[in-house]
């Protein structure tokens, strides 16, 4: 079709005969077939239902057996959206799009939506080879149109997901068949020396002064005295030493080093597992790094004799499995292929792709086969430093991870060859937020630090936590010694917050004072407590200078006790926040204080032992939650006290009225208490406080006055006490 548009656009409109008498219908559409570059066409030409529309359609619709098309001739373009985006709602159909978009039923649509003439709809159906005739089981026009819209889209997109395909499975057997050979037998012996240490199990059961051995390096099985006997023909007999569990000795046929395991615990034995990397040339100028999965299992043979199971031979085995292939190319992006296994067929297969969920095949860090570093000298991976990032032991790393750094990020070269290894781990790991300036070529410039610093970095070889510190330094436009580089490192990033109110020295100085501990000392408490105490001194600071302290007096920048005057603070911090919480929530909820008399008339009362009282305003039924620890002083709490709908009273001991113990809220009208709490949510002396407060209820209820009398109270004392 969009080969073809401007011819379909010289054809000129079908027109429509006559506007349709229908009250309810709106659009009326007419067709046509006409045959362009040798392949029939369907036209499908919709108009508004209205006289002057006859002329121009709204939209006309083309389709061939393999492509559709739409073109709007007020705006002369082309689209190639379906029909309809569903069969059950009119704003789905293209010609209304921007019109009333009200849902109509099925039915409605159809009615507002026709063929002009059945000659129109059966050249329609036809051509679609749609054979639904029946007026009750037929599809709306546009149904049948929008079927074959989907099947050509499908059509398409099974195309392209094919040709894709295709392009994959060439370009995975490309890879497949200019990928060398697996050097099994070196694989294995070298997993054996890196992996596995040449490790060898020697089977016993100890039967007295004797045992019974065998060996998995050589097989055979022994017997042999590991305790002298007492006979004169014992003397003669060769002595071992006593084979202990999990303790290395000597096989005593073969000679062989190997770990003691009780002939009880060869069933449980696992095979251990280890990984390898071994990187080849890839054609002529690419790598390839192969991910190999080495395996060791060491085994017990037994046969059943008289007193039991009894050793018959011991074995060992080693084998291992290439899992993954990964791909570096000049320009390309890498590629990772990973061996699979198909259950049904019992086939093993190469994928370009990963496996999903908890299947999925992981590159573990491993140890890198020594031939690759050969190999790559070849290759333009030549420069990335991994042989000196590995180091000699050539320790366990991932150098698909590097490698991908080092080509994102080639500056990781440089990096490697002065030394800062620890610098390279972090940015292999990804947090790239070290990074000052990611197209620098000087490592100053790139790490964001003094040029001089660079040296003092290589000696701590690339140390991030010194790092943070040179870019702190460079930040503030600072210049600090290496040895106050050093001791901030240890204290952190922190530090910087103290530098406000004093010297870096005498800062560092007073911090190792209040910690009693050196810098330096290499001990991970002695820099725990350093941190630890650095955090407080900058806290008590801080909360000096928010309370209106003169920072320059040194009585307050340096106190004698570190702890007693951090504490003072904080006392002093939350005093301050609790009075500034008291004067908005009284401004807020100034009704509290200004209802409070006539609910002290209402609810106070007394007794020889308690009394219970409303609150006097806000502020105090916030100091009533912050004393007793609980969530009264809420602004939920407040606003419904405010508002009349429950009020909060105090229950307290009459001989100390002013110091808190349980907190009540009573519904005023229903005169019910709703909850009541003591100290941190709990209730106190439960059973006794819940009678003494159930009666108080009925006290309310009865109607008696609350106002203090000395008639009212010893009534209301008496009902007390008879509850009690």
């Amino acid at each position: 079709m969009t080969v073809r548009k401007k011819t379909i656009e010289k054809h000129p409109f079908l027109t429509l005969p006559g506007v349709h008498r229908g009250k309810d219908v709106k659009y009326v559409a007419v067709t046509d077939i006409r045959e362009i570059g040798k392949e029939p066409h369907l036209f499908i030409e919709v108009y508004r239902n209205r006289k002057d529309s006859r002329d121009i359609p709204v939209v006309r619709i083309v389709l061939t057996k393999r492509d559709f098309g739409n073109f709007f001739p007020d705006t002369g373009t082309w689209t190639r959206q379906k029909i309809t985006d569903n069969t059950w709602s009119s704003y789905g159909l293209a010609w209304r799009d921007g019109e009333d978009r009200r849902k109509l039923s099925y039915k409605s649509l159809k009615e507002e939506n026709i063929m002009h003439s059945a000659a129109d709809e059966k050249r329609l159906r036809g051509f679609l080879e749609n054979r639904q005739e029946t007026e009750g089981d037929a599809w709306a026009w546009w149904d049948c149109v929008k079927y074959r819209q989907d099947g050509v889209t499908a059509e398409e997109s099974n195309a392209r997901n094919r040709r894709r395909w295709e392009r994959r499975a060439a370009a995975l057997k490309e890879r497949i068949k200019n990928t060398g050979m697996l050097p099994e037998g070196k694989i294995l012996q070298y997993a054996d020396q890196a992996v596995f240490g040449s490790r060898h199990t020697i089977f016993y059961k100890k039967r007295g002064s004797r045992a019974t051995m065998a060996c998995t390096e050589c097989g055979i099985v022994t017997e042999v005295r590991w305790k002298q006997g007492q006979s004169y023909e014992s003397m003669f007999e060769r002595l071992v030493a006593e084979p202990v569990e999990n303790h290395y000795g000597t096989c005593p046929a073969c000679g062989k080093t190997g770990i003691f395991i009780p002939q009880g615990r060869a069933a449980r034995m696992r095979a251990q597992k280890g990984y390898l990397f071994l990187g080849q040339q890839y054609k002529e100028n690419g790598f390839v790094l192969r991910y190999v999965e080495v395996e060791k299992e060491w085994r017990l043979e037994e046969d059943a004799g008289k007193n039991g199971s009894e050793m018959a031979w011991a074995y060992e085995t080693l084998s291992g499995r290439e899992i993954a292939r990964i791909y570096f190319e000049p320009g390309k992006k890498v590629q990772r292929d990973y061996h699979k296994h198909n259950p049904y067929r019992g086939e093993d297969f190469w994928d370009d792709c990963n496996l999903t969920g908890m299947s999925n095949i992981a590159i573990k860090p491993g140890k890198i086969m020594p031939e690759t570093f050969e190999e790559i000298k070849d290759t333009f991976m030549r420069y990335s430093a991994l042989e000196e990032y590995c180091g000699e032991e050539h320790n366990y790393i991932n150098p698909v991870d590097y490698l991908e750094r080092y080509i994102q990020t080639p500056q990781i070269e440089m990096l490697v060859k002065m030394g800062l290894t620890g610098v390279v781990r972090e940015l292999v790991k990804c947090p790239y937020g070290i990074v000052n300036d990611a197209e620098a070529g000087t490592p100053a410039l790139f790490l964001g630090i003094r040029k001089d610093r660079v040296k003092q970095l290589i000696r701590e070889k690339g140390d991030t936590d010194i790092l943070m510190i040179m870019q702190m330094e460079q930040r503030m436009h600072q210049h600090w010694t290496e040895s106050q580089i050093g001791q901030i490192a240890e204290i952190g990033e922190q530090a910087c917050e103290g530098f406000a109110y004093m010297g870096v020295q005498k800062f560092l100085n007073r911090v190792a004072k209040y910690a009693g501990c050196d810098y330096g000392t290499g001990c991970s408490t002695a820099g725990a407590r350093l941190q630890i105490v650095a955090g407080r001194y900058i806290d008590y600071l801080n909360m000096r200078h928010a309370l209106g302290y003169d920072m320059t007096n040194t009585v307050y920048l340096f106190p004698r006790d570190l702890d007693t005057a951090h504490a003072r603070m904080v006392e002093e911090s939350n005093k301050k926040e609790a009075d500034i919480r008291i004067a908005s929530v009284c401004v807020k909820y100034p009704l509290i204080k200004k209802h409070y008399r006539r609910y002290r008339k209402q609810f106070y009362f007394a007794d020889g032992e308690f009394l219970i009282r409303p609150a006097r305003d806000a502020g105090e039924i916030v100091m009533e939650g912050r004393i007793l620890h609980h969530c009264v002083g809420g602004d939920n709490y407040l606003r419904k006290h405010n508002d009349g709908k429950s009020i909060i009273l105090f229950l307290r001991a009459t001989a100390d009225p002013d110091i808190p113990y349980i907190t009540v809220e009573i519904d005023p009208r229903e005169k019910t208490i709703m909850q009541w709490y003591g100290a941190h949510d709990k209730k106190p002396d439960k059973a006794r406080m819940q009678g003494w407060l159930d009666t108080y209820v009925l006290h309310l209820k009865c109607g008696q006055e609350a106002a203090g009398q000395d008639g009212a109270q010893e009534t209301g004392q008496g009902l007390l006490m008879a509850a009690i």
